[in-house]
């Protein structure tokens, strides 16, 4: 039975946003998260190489739960979910995309920036969601500002979340994880640096949640 996105969310303290330029590094990158302790990887719709990456990690890294971002129409959807993508995240929202989301009956955290959108999706019935771009949209203070009328709301921060800030957003009660990409930096990929990017899991979830 799969995962609704409130469990996935809850499986990992910390969610890497993860940009493949070449697919030969996917399986590797994964498993370096994986040992690292991070199991829920968002890998990021930005490159040719994405697609194929979801379904090498899905079929050789068992115990990741591997989901698909930048999610932003119906095509990018349906191209994720015939990958094989657990869940999807979207950076924003149209009524168009989420509803033809929620038909699927795949795991979805769409993306907001502020308490109407979030208003609007809770009317769908979706309480779980990403507040992108975090930091620009308002960070710790827009997060918390929200959390007071409306506190059914769980998101995952993401947008300029690092080693510094980290801690202060997983804490606020109406997060239950957030979104980086320092652990899975380009030049650490680049360079086959798995040992690093597994340091830096370790690293990044002690931060979260000390």
């Amino acid at each position: 039975m799969s995962k609704t996105i409130k469990e996935i969310m809850n499986s990992s303290p910390i969610v890497p946003v993860m940009v493949i330029n070449n697919v030969e590094h996917a399986v590797p990158l994964a498993k370096a998260l994986v040992k690292g302790g991070i199991t829920v990887l968002e890998i990021t719709l930005r490159t040719e190489a994405a697609l194929e990456s979801i379904t090498r990690i899905k079929a050789e890294v068992p115990d990741a739960i591997v989901g698909a971002g930048t999610i932003i129409n119906i095509d990018t959807l349906n191209k994720a979910i015939a990958a094989g993508a657990e869940f999807i995240v979207s950076p924003g929202t149209t009524d168009k995309m989420i509803d033809a989301a929620i038909a699927t009956g795949v795991p979805l955290l769409p993306g907001v920036a502020n308490p109407s959108e979030a208003m609007r999706l809770l009317e769908k019935g979706i309480t779980e969601m990403k507040f992108f771009p975090a930091e620009a949209a308002g960070g710790i203070p827009m997060l918390k500002s929200i959390g007071a009328p409306i506190p059914q709301i769980t998101f995952c921060p993401t947008g300029g979340v690092n080693q510094k800030n980290v801690k202060d957003y997983y804490n606020l009660p109406n997060v239950a994880c957030v979104g980086g990409s320092w652990m899975c930096a380009a030049n650490l990929v680049d360079s086959e640096n798995w040992d690093e990017i597994t340091r830096l899991s370790e690293e990044a979830i002690k931060l979260a949640t000390s």
